[in-house]
């Protein structure tokens, strides 16, 4: 054992257990490196000291600066100090000075600045051939001969070159400055700074060399020097004070050529520099950022029409009138843009920064941190929209890794990308939007109207308060609704409905102020609930969202006192009602009206009263508590058996049930109720133009759909086209309602997609392109009510602005030639090509409207393309108006939650949803617009919002007269031909299809050949007024050149309607059915949101409701249905009378 130990070596100190477990102490190899042993040396000690390290080298350069300019005061010290003997030239005064004992002591101190200086700044020989070391020695050498040779003490040496030296010292001191502070400011500065300091080195050198030089002849002072270089260097040249010896004259000559030549240089590099800022923008200053408030607009490209459409949207609200804009782009800015920015109204409110958002420099000068809001839009006119959401994105990531506190608006694209950028305050998801609103324009025809008016600014003075048409001035003050919310117990409109029902607030506000009531939010929950019907109690801490012309604080309440009325209701009470008048921003008087039409006493006379009287009083009282389960009169979730209707419905019934879609093509989407298949359709069967074993059909007519189509042209089947299909297939559509839906694409769509389409009842797609007619045939365009034109992607990128929209508005020019009675919608890129749908060479009313958009984008409008036929229609959208939707988000926080509950892409438990009613003849005898919003929240609950009115438009004489002596001939010519449109002659217009079609001319021939006899007789009368006036041959000829134009385009009909008949026979499609003669030109359609409370209903009125939440009542449904059941007819507005459009 003695030896054993004696064998073990003592473990070393520094080794632990483990590395006796791992035995690697036995042999010990490490060998311990030293890095950067190359600084260890003096020299580089002081290089690290004094040039290296920041901070250091910053105060090194501060004191060399402190030196030099203490210097140049010296010596203005010592030549104030001087007083040379005047009038004699003595040349000894040039090298000999006065020069005190206790100065030169100072000076001769400076000598050890530069001789310190070799010691660390590198190679000797470069610091030697360097001009500020020359300088230095000029100054320091001299000083050094009076040190040992006392006698020279006062030999003159031009200390005042040691300005020279402090400008370099300057130099380097802010280069010095930017690293140790880590801030960068712009290279204007640093030339500007430049540029002072030369200019004074050369005034300080020419000043104190003239006055030394003069000292034997003028003998100069300080001050006389001065002038005279500031008059010389100017220009001006006086010639009072002049040098008299050669030196200080080859010295102003030399100066002088100096200035010519550093000076120019100077100015040169500074030019440079301000163009560079200017294309670059500069930056924006920390002060300003810290005294004012301002957000940043991030793009890939400005274009003029964002720009605009930005600017006039944020600065029309009062409380952002004191922002400021810092735009971030990387482009350069192009001139529209430099000449929009030059205006005054936005020069001093908006910056224009060339840089990334990628980079913290740029972010930096935007003051990204300081920032209010980030809007960060995409580049829709990218050709790969994919990559232009990636580009969005990380911008997006770059400025909340930057300033994460900024809040974040963002425009995304393709619905796939939206979940990377969730985690921004509010995200627009463009074709989310886009897909839904072109959904809902084929159920609820304008929608996207209507939301695009809802999210624009406006105070509806477009168009000008003195149009000659009614419809202009009742478009445009409706036009100025907008959504505005309030805290009930701040509320005039909503307080004194504390504790009552919704609908009861709803109605009642809209009676006394002509307020819309649409929404509510809870205090305790951030969910926002349209419409959450009459169960849901009013509370004190309820934010309501409502649609007014303006805010409830920007309105005055004038009072009046009018007399009592009586209201219908059990006890046929008696109550004073006060007449309000309500003054928003623009003036506009809201009438109130007394919407309860209730029984006088009781008794009718069955012998004076018809039906309609009847149905008058039929309106029962809004109830201020509504109990959802015992309350007769509100029957809101109908029997659906009742919409099913006998076996077919059954059968449907069976094949179909309500659940959330199993698949998703994208991650994001909101989960939403929907019509289902029990067993999901094979991909070969959701082809129509084509046979499987499954469904031998080939075509939409053999499917024998009881609905008309819905058709939907798209270049390729995105993700966004599920947003499409939803809202169309949502739970709350009745199943006889639902329109079969095919998707006309130009390639074969992907799996991923049809797994996702294949559950939802009655979605097919055909493979095919708009441009083709066979293929717009076989898909059905024949049997279609609704043709939805898609932009393509491909064609959003033209080389010239405004041309990517060319191929989609030919395309549907033609459709609208061939098929007259289909209802186009078509999505364009650029709103100002809107002028061009349905568009007529001839047609003065159009060219009217367009001096009108004229005259509304001089002024500035937000909406100069709203009195557009098509736009007003609901027939056109551009997908550039939800822009506006981010902007207002900004100040409104709840309209992009509004916007997506209305459209669908959203299903709030407890959130009612958007749908239509039509006016009939049967509902004609509720009269106004505030009595149907009596009988609609006193019976289904539901809110109306707005109108939806088609007019006839009116043609001028003299184009009807030629239209009907036309239309006359040509009957005589083709009796067989059926004759479209005459029977509303009191129209002064033949050409158009009156409202109802239900009739033709051809039914009654009495009728036709009246008014034919009526037009015959009116064409004679105008051609002999015509011919008194004129002169009869010219007249007629003329009259007979019209007809034989008319006559011309009539055959272009037939001619159309032939080679249509033709391609369906030669497909194997039958034409019966086809009917191409329905031309609906001279129609004009148009929204009214929230019109007054008298405001008239008219026929085929579609108006727009808000209605609860079926599925809120659904637990309760069997003894709802059971009270329902006992109460008459005349007390119950059923909901079958309210048609999903």
């Amino acid at each position: 054992m003695v030896e054993m130990e004696k064998e073990v070596l003592p473990l070393p100190p520094r080794y632990r257990f483990r590395d006796l477990l791992l035995g690697d102490w036995q042999t010990d190899d490490r060998v311990q490196v030293e890095f950067y042993v190359n600084e260890n040396t003096f020299k580089e000690r002081l290089k690290l000291f004094f040039i290296k390290n920041q901070r250091s080298s910053l105060r090194v350069r501060m004191f060399n600066f402190a030196l030099k300019v203490l210097s140049c005061l010296l010596y203005i010290v010592r030549v104030l100090l001087d007083n040379p003997q005047e009038g004699r030239q003595d040349w000894k005064l040039i090298i000999w000075v006065d020069r005190p004992l206790p100065l030169w002591a100072l000076q001769v101190r400076e000598l050890l600045t530069p001789v310190c200086g070799l010691c660390f700044q590198g190679n000797v020989w470069e610091q030697v051939l360097r001009v500020p070391f020359i300088l230095e020695m000029i100054s320091a050498i001299p000083f050094m001969i009076t040190v040992i040779l006392p006698s020279f003490r006062n030999l003159f040496i031009p200390v005042f070159l040691n300005c020279w030296l402090a400008k370099h010292a300057l130099e380097n001191m802010i280069n010095d400055l930017h690293r140790a502070i880590q801030r960068t400011h712009s290279a204007m500065f640093n030339q500007v700074v430049i540029l002072i300091s030369t200019l004074v080195c050369l005034m300080f050198t020419c000043i104190c060399g003239i006055q030394h030089l003069e000292r034997a002849g003028n003998n100069l002072t300080l001050f006389d020097s001065l002038y005279f270089c500031v008059v010389t260097f100017s220009t001006v040249g006086f010639g009072d004070v002049t040098p008299q010896i050669w030196p200080s004259q080859l010295l102003v000559v030399i100066m002088i050529f100096v200035a010519l030549i550093v000076l120019p240089i100077q100015f040169e590099q500074l030019a440079f520099l301000w163009m560079e800022r200017q294309k670059s923008g500069g930056n924006y200053s920390r002060y300003r950022a810290q005294t004012e408030k301002h957000v940043v607009l991030c793009v890939s490209c400005l274009k003029i029409d964002l720009l605009m459409d930005f600017l006039n949207e944020f600065f029309a609200h009062p409380r952002l009138q004191d922002y400021y804009v810092v735009i971030l782009c990387p482009a350069e800015m192009d001139v529209q843009v430099r000449r929009v920015l030059h205006v005054p109204l936005w020069a001093q409110r908006v910056i224009y920064l060339q840089g990334s958002a990628l980079k913290d420099q740029d972010l930096m000068r935007a003051k990204m941190d300081d920032a209010e809001a980030c809007f960060i839009l995409s580049n829709r006119f990218e050709v790969d929209r994919i990559a232009a959401d990636h580009q969005t994105i990380l911008r997006a990531w770059a400025v909340k890794d930057f300033a994460p506190n900024c809040p974040l608006y963002v425009q995304i694209l393709k619905p796939e990308n939206k979940f990377h950028v969730k985690f921004a305050d509010h995200v627009v998801c463009e074709e989310e939007f886009k897909y839904a609103m072109l959904a809902l324009n084929c159920v609820c025809p304008g929608t996207s109207t209507l939301i695009t008016l809802l999210i624009h600014s406006s105070r509806g003075q477009e168009g000008g308060a003195c149009s000659a048409d009614q419809w202009h001035r009742t478009y445009r003050r409706c036009s100025a609704n907008e959504v505005h919310h309030i805290r009930l117990e701040e509320s005039k409109f909503f307080g004194e409905y504390q504790g009552k029902s919704f609908t009861f607030a709803s109605f009642h506000a809209h009676k006394k102020y002509g307020v819309c009531l649409i929404g509510v939010r809870r205090l305790d929950t951030t969910n926002i609930l349209l419409n959450p019907g009459p169960c849901h109690i009013m509370g004190a801490s309820d934010t309501c969202f409502y649609i007014n012309i303006s805010k409830e604080e920007n309105s005055a309440f004038v009072r009046g006192q009018r007399e009592s009325s009586t209201w219908g209701g059990a006890g046929g009470n008696t109550r004073g009602v006060h007449q309000t008048i309500y003054h928003g921003l623009t003036r506009l008087p809201v009438h109130s009206i007394i919407a309860s039409m209730g029984q006088s006493d009781g008794r009718q006379d069955p012998g004076s009263t018809g039906l309609a009287e009847e149905r008058r009083h039929s309106i029962a009282p809004v109830l201020e508590l509504v109990d959802g389960v015992n309350n007769p009169t509100f029957d809101l979730l109908g029997d659906q058996s009742e919409d099913e209707g006998g076996e077919e419905g059954k059968e449907d019934s069976d094949k179909d049930e309500s659940g959330y879609p199993l698949n998703s093509p994208y991650i994001g989407s909101s989960p939403a109720l929907c019509h289902l298949l029990q067993e999901k359709m094979p991909f070969c069967c959701l082809r129509m133009d084509k046979v499987c074993h499954h469904i031998p059909f080939e075509d939409a007519r053999s499917y024998g759909f009881k609905n008309k189509l819905i058709i939907v042209s798209a270049e390729s089947a995105g993700n966004g086209l599920y947003n499409f299909i939803v809202p169309l297939r949502a739970y709350y559509r009745p199943r006889k309602e639902l329109k079969p839906i095919v998707l006309l694409l130009e390639s074969i769509p992907e799996a991923d997609f049809l797994e996702a389409i294949c559950w939802f009842p009655m979605v097919f797609y055909t493979v095919g392109s708009i441009d083709n007619l066979d293929s717009l045939l076989r898909c059905g365009v024949t049997f279609a009510d609704t043709m939805v034109v898609v932009d393509k992607e491909s064609s959003m990128i033209a080389e010239e602005d405004y041309m990517a929209d060319a191929k989609t508005i030919v395309n549907v020019q033609t459709l609208f030639r061939l098929f007259p009675a289909l209802s186009i919608i078509t999505e364009l890129t650029h709103p100002a090509n809107m002028r061009f749908m349905q568009f007529k060479v001839k047609d003065h009313y159009s060219l009217a409207l367009s001096k009108l958009e004229k005259k509304e984008r001089e002024k500035g409008s937000n909406l100069v393309f709203m009195f557009r036929l098509p736009f007003a229609a609901g027939k056109v959208f551009s997908v550039s108006m939800l822009d506006t939707l981010l902007y207002q988000s900004f100040v409104k926080d709840y309209m992009i939650s509004i916007a997506r509950l209305l459209l669908g892409l959203d299903s709030m438990p407890g959130s009612g949803f958007l749908c239509a009613m039509k006016i009939t003849e049967d509902d004609l005898w509720i009269r106004t617009y505030g009595r149907l919003y009596q009988k609609l929240c006193s019976s289904t609950g539901d809110i109306p919002i707005g109108i939806y009115r088609t007019e006839a438009h009116k043609l001028p004489v003299s184009e009807s007269q030629v239209s009907i002596t036309v239309e006359d001939y040509e009957d005589t010519r083709e009796p067989r031909e059926p004759l479209l449109s005459r029977t509303s002659t009191h129209r002064n217009s033949t050409s158009s299809e009156p409202i109802s079609t239900s009739s033709h001319s051809s039914d009654h021939p009495l009728l036709r050949r009246k008014s034919m006899q009526w037009a015959r007789r009116l064409s004679r009368k105008g051609g002999r007024s015509s011919s008194g006036a004129k002169g009869g041959p010219g007249s007629a000829a003329e009259r007979i050149s019209q007809q034989r134009l008319t006559l011309f385009r009539r055959s272009e009909r037939q001619e159309l309607n032939a080679l249509v008949r033709t391609r369906m026979k030669h497909l194997g499609l039958s034409p019966t059915g086809f009917n191409g003669m329905t031309d609906q030109g001279n129609r004009l359609s148009y929204i009214l949101i929230n019109p007054s409370p008298d405001a008239r209903l008219e026929l085929h009125d579609v108006v727009y409701l808000i209605r609860p939440d079926p599925l809120s009542l659904v637990p309760n449904q069997g003894s709802g249905r059971k009270c329902s059941a006992g109460i008459s007819e005349s007390h119950r507005f059923d909901t079958q009378d309210s048609t999903h459009l």
